[in-house]
Order: structure tokens, then C-alpha cells, then sequence
């Protein structure tokens, strides 16, 4: 028996939750909320959802839509083109490598694992966007965002775990 199209769009729609979070991520990020300097230390979040969906669910968020995550994150946010779409791209496929590790270890094993990816992705991005401008960025502000971002983790991820056995258990 043929499936339903409601049925069909049931299944696209749940397919295309973590990007659709992910994109909604990257707008969250860049809503200017009129607090001195937040703009420069804002964490990333869409770094926070690249990690979380490639470690549990990477099946369905594929290489080509974190490339335009990224993509997307470099138009929105102002830094040279590229930057944001390398990191991901490289942080999504260190991560999908390591799913093997990561794959029923705790909630904290999986904590530290981002920690250590998202310092070497942030210092990727300071180190190119520093080459890029020819000028050193302010290395306090990236450590500031990294920070944040540390902290915003347990957040976002617990929000998404919930989101994933609400709605993504049937996909």
C-alpha cells in the first residue's frame, strides 16, 4: 500500500527538523538584543546544533546542509565568506568520524567532546578571519564566545534530546 501524502509530508517534516532548528539557530545568533558588546561574544549556537546533530542524528543532516548552515551563518554575520561553512564542514566531519566513540557515552563525556571541538573550531575561526581581515581580532572576545557557547550547550543539546524523542523517534 502507497503511503499517504499526508503521510509523506508527515515523514519530510520530521526529516528536515534539524535543519530547519539549526537555520533557526543561526538566526537566534544574530538578533541584535541591544546589550553592549553581546553582538561580539555571542555564542555560536548553530556550532552547538552542527555537534549535537552529527554526534545523535547526523542521518538527517547531511554534509550539503551543513555546508549551507554555514554558508548561511558567513552571509548573515559579516565575516569573509567561507569561514563559518569550512568550520562546519570540518567540525560535522570530525564529528561524524567520532560516532563510533561518542555513540552511548554520557551526556558528560559527550560535553567535554564539544568543548574540545568547539575550542579548536573557534580558534580556527579567529585564526581565519584574522588572516582574512589582515589584522588580529581580539582573541578575549573568541575566548568570551567559546566560553558562552560551554555554558549554552547543556541547554540547547537537553532541548533537542527532548525534540528528538517528541518527534524524530519515527524517522
Amino acid at each position: 500500500m502507497k503511503p499517504s501524502v499526508w503521510h509523506r509530508m508527515d515523514i519530510l517534516r520530521r526529516q528536515l527538523t534539524p535543519f530547519m532548528l539549526t537555520i533557526f539557530l543561526v538566526f537566534v545568533g544574530l538578533v541584535p538584543f541591544h546589550i553592549s558588546d553581546l553582538a561580539r561574544v555571542m555564542p555560536l549556537f548553530s556550532l552547538i546544533a552542527v555537534f549535537h546533530w552529527g554526534v545523535y542524528r547526523a542521518e538527517l543532516l547531511p554534509m550539503y546542509a551543513v555546508f549551507l548552515i554555514g554558508f548561511f551563518q558567513d552571509a548573515l554575520s559579516g565575516v569573509p565568506m567561507g569561514v563559518y561553512t569550512l568550520v562546519y564542514v570540518l567540525v560535522y566531519g570530525l564529528v561524524s568520524f567520532q560516532h563510533r566513540f561518542f555513540s552511548g557515552k554520557s551526556f558528560y563525556v559527550v560535553w567535554l567532546g564539544y568543548a574540545v571541538v568547539s575550542a579548536g573550531a573557534s580558534f580556527l575561526v579567529w585564526l581565519l578571519v584574522s588572516l582574512l581581515h589582515g589584522a588580529v581580532v581580539d582573541p578575549l572576545a573568541v575566548a568570551f564566545q567559546y566560553l558562552l557557547g560551554l555554558g549554552c550547550y547543556p541547554l540547547i543539546a537537553h532541548l533537542f534530546l527532548r525534540w528528538q524523542r517528541a518527534v524524530l523517534q519515527q524517522v
